[in-house]
């Protein structure tokens, strides 16, 4: 265990070198922070340090830089996240809350975190296995023709053209409508199947083609992997930054979806609301970059992750607290919309 001044030297060293992408010398240090203590002193702990495996010396008569072994230990003994302004606080407010539609809030998330962090931003959208039914329209279109329309309590909107068996009147419409609201209103979308198997034969005989019909659309939509999306954006933030996997390794991770998938899925852990960060080697996928995410939505209804992607050398204070702050905002709009 590092007493506390050893500690004082890797967090200078790892601040330094994020700011300055420079190997960080024992003189720079003692000048540059309030060690209270000599440059051969700092030079000692630097060489403890080295000899423990936090920092490394990339070449010969050069500075020193932090391993994924010493950003590990900074972030977990971070004292604070770095809070935001109240004016980053009201910018996020003000942009999130601007939003019509579950797309809109993805896409401005993963705008708004790519511009905080100067990172790569992820969201994954809301899994359609942990949602609930809020409402279920059914819109005449033709004689024989309805929009289905699934609202769920995420925000999502499922819309499909059903194709009826017979003429069916706007008045049975509206009957059919009411029937499968008073049934599936405020259930998991995991749990309709099963209220709805015998839902026909409670029905008039007339209305059971028409229903069996709107039913095997309604489970069709369920059962497609919505829940497999993720959008990101800030990819030209990658530019200039230091990657031991390369930059290609983590664009060609960027276009796959799976991959993606995967790295948040790695940060997910016991508890999917925690602010969880995954250094380096620690990434099963890309060993060379760093993820900071957290789940979003209200209590135990974690509906999916977001979080940034980039190089290990990155302002991890800084990354913690934009993704913990942005993921609480949208999980407010996601509740009350």
């Amino acid at each position: 265990m590092l007493d506390d001044r050893k500690l004082a030297v890797l967090r200078a060293i790892v601040e330094d070198y994020v700011s300055t992408n420079e190997p960080v010398g024992s003189k720079a240090l003692a000048e540059r922070h309030n060690l209270k203590v000599s440059p051969a002193t700092v030079r000692n702990d630097m060489a403890a340090l080295e000899e423990e495996g936090y920092i490394t010396q990339p070449h010969t008569s050069a500075g020193r830089v932090p391993t994924d072994k010493g950003y590990r230990l900074f972030v977990d003994r971070l004292s604070q996240v770095k809070p935001l302004s109240a004016a980053e606080r009201r910018a996020i407010e003000t942009f999130l809350a601007g939003a019509v539609d579950l797309d809109d809030v993805v896409t401005r998330t993963v705008r708004l975190l790519a511009q905080l962090t100067r990172q790569v931003a992820v969201v994954q959208y809301p899994t359609l296995t942990r949602s609930t039914v809020r409402h279920v329209e059914l819109v005449p279109l033709t004689d024989r023709r309805v929009m289905l329309v699934l609202i769920t309590n995420t925000g999502r909107v499922e819309q499909r053209v059903v194709e009826l068996p017979e003429v069916v009147e706007d008045t049975r419409i509206a009957h059919l409508r009411a029937v499968l609201n008073a049934c599936l209103d405020g259930c998991g979308l995991s749990a309709v199947p099963e209220l709805v198997a015998d839902l026909p034969e409670r029905l008039p005989a007339e209305d059971r083609p028409a229903v069996a019909t709107i039913l095997s659309v309604l489970l069709e939509t369920l059962v497609e992997r919505h829940d497999e999306k993720i959008v990101f954006a800030g990819a030209a933030n990658l530019a200039g930054a230091d990657f031991t996997t390369g930059l290609r390794a983590v664009l060609e991770a960027l276009e796959e979806q799976v991959v993606l998938m995967r790295l948040l899925g790695e940060t997910s852990g016991d508890t999917p609301s925690a602010l969880t960060v995954r250094i380096g080697s620690e990434n099963p996928y890309l060993h060379g970059t760093s993820i900071v995410a957290t789940g979003y939505g209200s209590g135990d209804n974690q509906l999916a992750r977001l979080g940034v992607l980039g190089p290990t050398r990155m302002d991890y204070p800084v990354t913690m607290g934009a993704v913990r702050a942005v993921a609480r905002y949208v999980s407010q709009i996601l509740a009350a919309s």
